[in-house]
């Protein structure tokens, strides 16, 4: 992404903000222009009190310093804290707006980008454009008036002087735009290389069992060393890059004044410049190449912010997978059926997942999905709440075709209880309201009891309260998956959908779990997934997967009598 687009991006993101920039502008104005009177003010120091004796204007001019220094006080708070608010307020906005991307992304753009990546990409690569903003762009600013400003000055005092000094300001920024595309280059590496640590703390971290369990330590202690030994080397070579761009340009600056003294020096001896005038112009050159050097030094700060926006702007310029179509329309709640018809699906493998698959589920059936592993069946399911979109084929919800329909009115229509129990490190009430925000006290209370948790719940420390850490790590898996059952009952949508709900449960809380579960399909159509058969033999109907077909259908008692059949193979081996 180029400069120009990152800017222009930029200004959209402080657009809301123009009005606060504005008065910012303002104070940098007077502060510049209160940068040049202090120059000037050198010019009738030396030639009309220290060489023609004015004693009035020895008292009156420290009396016009003191002024000067407080007004500009004043401007350069005004200007300072105004731009600090607004960098503050764009960096705000840029993680609001990230975060809110993501949570529009699809399944997919997840299989794809590892956690750690996407937490770098929210914490250090804002960070990173939260110096560009909040401090480069003050600096860059105020100097901009200033140097505005200081030009006026030299030009007054000298117009000569002034032409030839201005010769070596273009010359000064040929090592600015030089080293600025290493420090591009270096910064992009330097983010990619955070994203890669990010991650490796995220997976040891949340994997630390296995880690501890196979003795790993040592392996993973290697692994983020010497990502960190990468880390430090980006870092030096940028540093590297910054300690010679600054002494480059001064030597540069030095070279200029050191002409301009000689050339001036002359002038004054030959009587055709006073000596006041030289060292007000001299003053004002001095102050004019400070924020010519300022710029070396935070051009590190500026490339490093562009990196990070181009970063930024790209993963916000991603297009969701799943898209919800202008002309929408809400779903009216579930009465009749859901059906797959001629279904077909591949993730972005040729390989299909699901091949012309032909199903129909009633209002209230329970419906059993059971095959190999492999077989395409938590695919089928997360084609119901639009997780992914059929390539062929359509998925129907009251004979209304899903990808016509509001993803809310759709997915407010369905509870999901899966194997992995996804919880929050919030307290237990909060876990099994997530998703029902307008519920009371005493509804959460009855969806616990109805999931057969609230005996334990109430036993906990600070009962309902009590927060149960990441992932509900202060629970048992049994407890775990009652909460979430707790929670999918107190969301009481019409569907329901069971993946693999006990299969990772011992005996005596998969029995207190099917409890639970037998609670939660009451009055609800229901698809459960299941490994264990002995847990679906009361279904309805029975389903057969197979290589992402349907081979076989019918009830228990049907399927198991079926020679070689896939259904009685499976029920053998159990």
């Amino acid at each position: 992404m180029s400069n120009k687009k990152i800017i222009a991006r930029l200004y959209e993101v402080l657009s809301p903000y123009r009005s606060k920039l504005f008065i910012a502008m303002f104070g940098m104005i007077f502060v510049a222009g209160f940068n040049a009177a202090q120059a000037y003010m050198v010019k009738p120091l030396l030639d009309e009190i220290f060489i023609n004796k004015d004693k009035f204007l020895l008292n009156i001019l420290p009396l016009a310093l003191l002024a000067i220094f407080l007004v500009k006080g004043v401007f350069y708070f005004m200007y300072s804290y105004m731009l600090e608010w607004v960098g503050q307020c764009v960096i705000r906005d840029l993680r609001n707006q990230i975060y809110a991307h993501l949570n529009r992304l699809s399944l997919a753009f997840f299989h794809h980008n590892p956690t750690g990546e996407l937490i770098s990409r929210i914490i250090n690569d804002v960070n990173l454009l939260q110096g560009a903003v909040s401090h480069a762009l003050i600096r860059i600013l105020r100097d901009f008036f200033s140097v505005i400003g200081l030009l006026g000055v030299i030009f007054v005092m000298d117009w000569r002087l002034a032409s030839v000094s201005l010769i070596f300001l273009p010359m000064a920024a040929i090592p600015i735009i030089v080293f600025g595309k290493k420090f591009r280059r270096v910064s992009t590496n330097f983010q990619q290389s955070i994203g890669e640590a990010t991650n490796i703390l995220h997976e040891t971290i949340s994997g630390t069992r296995i880690v501890k369990a196979f003795c790993m330590e040592k392996q993973e202690e290697k692994r983020f060393a010497k990502q960190i030994q990468h880390l430090f080397n980006t870092l030096m070579q940028e540093t590297k890059y910054r300690c010679l761009s600054h002494p480059t340009i001064e030597f540069m600056g030095g070279v200029g004044i050191a002409l301009i003294i000689w050339f001036g020096g002359r002038q004054v001896l030959d009587g055709s410049s006073t000596i006041g005038a030289f060292m007000s112009f001299l003053t004002a050159l001095i102050m004019l190449y400070e924020p010519v050097k300022g710029v070396s030094k935070i051009n590190s700060t500026i490339q490093s912010g562009l990196a990070a926006a181009t970063r930024i702007f790209n993963l916000l310029d991603i297009e969701p997978d799943i898209k919800e179509k202008s002309d929408a329309i809400t779903l009216s709640p579930f009465h009749e059926s859901l059906e797959f018809r001629d279904v077909c699906f591949a993730y972005e493998t040729d390989e299909p997942v699901l091949r012309n698959v032909n199903l129909k589920v009633k209002c209230g059936e329970i419906l059993a999905v059971v095959g190999p592993s492999g077989g395409g069946k938590t695919t089928l399911t997360n084609l119901l709440p639009r997780f992914h979109d059929v390539n062929s084929g359509a998925v129907l919800f009251d004979g209304k075709n899903v990808c016509d329909v509001t993803l809310h009115s759709l997915r407010s229509q369905m509870a999901l209880v899966t194997q992995q129990t996804i919880l929050f490190n919030e307290s237990v009430r909060d876990n099994i309201a997530y998703g029902s925000l307008d519920c009371s006290d005493e509804d959460i209370r009855l969806a616990a009891d109805a999931a057969f948790a609230l005996e334990f719940i109430e036993e906990l420390p600070q009962g309902f309260d009590t927060v149960i850490g990441e992932s509900g790590a202060r629970l048992s898996g049994g407890q775990r998956q009652r909460i979430s059952i707790a929670r999918a009952i107190l969301k009481d949508a019409p569907i329901l959908v069971l993946d693999e709900a006990t299969s990772a449960l011992d005996t005596d809380s998969e029995r207190k779990v099917q409890k639970a579960l037998e609670n939660l399909m009451k009055n609800r159509t229901t698809i459960v997934i299941a490994h264990r058969l002995s847990t679906i033999k009361n279904a309805d109907r029975i389903i057969v997967m197979l290589n992402g077909q349907l081979v076989e259908e019918g009830t228990h008692d049907q399927l198991v009598q079926v020679q070689n059949g896939v259904y009685e193979g499976l029920y053998n081996m159990q």
